[in-house]
């Protein structure tokens, strides 16, 4: 799993779950506490209930992503972007600021201003934002999305999510958002329970996930609870989505999202990570097939009754030798060459083990690593 850093803050499964907490200078925005036209008071919320309770990011909304409303132009989201700007020259509170919008000219600016991050809720439909982010190297997340300025998030289906977050690819700090929430007509509430229920699947890139579930009408409908009523529900999926691979959690209950998170990360499957070798979380043969898909193996393979899977990545010279080694062992299988897949049962590991060679030293220590975390 790639780490993203956000000026200096880092993000991944080497790092606590980060807590970003919404601003809104938008006043149609539907959650009244959040929005401010004025930046003085603006810059004391963040300080007092955001920052002061636990946010590692700040994420500035300048206009509702309500699809019921009329979509702002680059001018005029520029308009309020002056009282952004103002807002954090204020903030006394140490955090990452993140600007959403869907347009690069507005995140050029804001970044040129004091931003450290983009929220981009088209997912690139603007093709120049990635370039735009990677100029000023800043983190940038890409909620999944048809490539339409004027539909953020309108995903069909749970199946299409996985393509649409790949849509004009990534920049180096890209973080995935799988878009939660009533974005288009088509997608229902059961569609929402069903992306948090595959939320590993969308860890198949290989990069950090950010989920925006607080308060979400799927979570209150489970418990057939009101908006000022679902907390408790929010909590609860929060330390769902943190042990299934969340990395940054978007929300306006800041101090109780970060506890529910921690306890998420304690109860966490441990997930073994380096540069050479990253264990996968594969529960389902969908998710299989994904892993498989990603480096052109055969699918098939996706049903094999396997317990463990591993990415290895930058094995050189020592591919080979792996690949000869797992053609003599039996309940262990490989597949891609860079990235790699290796998975099998625990027998099958050991019995990889036992028929590889000495001469590879750097295969013989990604093994090992493999092997200790099975004993």
């Amino acid at each position: 799993m790639q780490t993203v850093e956000a000026a200096g803050l880092g993000i991944g499964d080497d790092h606590p779950p980060r807590i970003m907490g919404v601003l809104n200078v938008s006043e149609e925005s539907p959650y009244d506490p959040s929005v401010f036209s004025d930046p003085g008071e603006a810059a004391a919320y963040v300080d007092r209930e955001l920052i002061g309770e636990g946010a590692d990011i700040v994420d500035v909304g300048l206009e509702s992503a309500n699809k019921r409303l009329d979509v702002l132009s680059p001018e005029e989201e520029l308009d309020r972007l002056d009282t952004a700007i103002e807002t954090i020259d204020s903030v006394s509170g140490d955090a990452v600021f993140s600007i959403e919008t869907r347009y690069s000219e507005v995140a050029e600016r804001a970044l040129s201003r004091g931003f450290n991050m983009v929220n981009d809720v088209c997912g690139f439909a603007d093709p120049a934002m990635p370039e735009v982010c990677a100029a000023h190297a800043a983190a940038v997340v890409k909620m999944a999305s048809p490539p339409d300025l004027e539909r953020p998030g309108a995903i069909e289906s749970v199946d299409d999510i996985y393509d649409a977050l790949a849509t004009n690819g990534f920049t180096e700090k890209t973080i995935l958002d799988p878009a939660f929430g009533g974005w288009s007509p088509e997608k229902t509430l059961a569609d929402d329970r069903e992306t948090l229920s595959r939320l590993r699947e969308f860890r198949a890139y290989g990069r950090p996930l950010l989920v925006s579930i607080n308060r979400k009408n799927f979570l209150r409908d489970v418990a057939g609870r009101s908006t000022e009523e679902a907390l408790p529900v929010s909590l609860a999926a929060t330390a769902m989505a943190v042990e299934r691979g969340a990395h940054v959690l978007r929300t306006h209950d800041v101090a109780e999202t970060r506890d529910a998170a921690l306890v998420g990360r304690e109860f966490a499957r441990e997930r073994l990570s380096n540069l050479a070798v990253e264990e996968l979380d594969v529960t389902s043969e969908r998710e299989a097939a994904r892993h498989l898909e990603r480096v052109g193996g055969n699918a098939e393979l996706a049903d094999a009754g396997v317990t463990r899977w591993f990415r290895l990545s930058d094995l050189g010279d020592a591919y080979d030798p792996l690949a000869a080694a797992v053609a003599d062992s039996r309940g262990v299988h490989l597949a891609g060459a860079d990235p790699a897949l290796l998975f099998g049962t625990r027998d099958g590991i050991d019995s990889l083990n036992r028929v590889i060679s000495d001469e590879s030293s750097r295969l013989s220590a990604i093994l090992s690593k493999i092997l200790d975390e099975y004993h």
